[in-house]
């Protein structure tokens, strides 16, 4: 069981860290607005604390 929370953690955190760039791009090809560029770097620092979390709550890698 901590082998997949350590899992899960590990994707929220990298889809933390992919969510701001794809919202940049999107944002520089005036695909979305400022607001909603805002809001999906919001969730982005949400999945990435969540995930970290997650993984932490697994206990140490063995």
């Amino acid at each position: 069981m901590a082998g997949v929370l350590r899992v899960f953690g590990k994707i929220g955190q990298l889809l933390g860290l992919g969510l701001p760039v794809v919202a940049v791009v999107l944002q520089l090809g005036n695909a979305i607005s400022a607001s909603r560029m805002l809001a999906m770097l919001l969730s982005a620092v949400c999945c990435f604390w969540i995930g970290r979390l997650v993984e932490g709550y697994a206990g140490p890698a063995s």
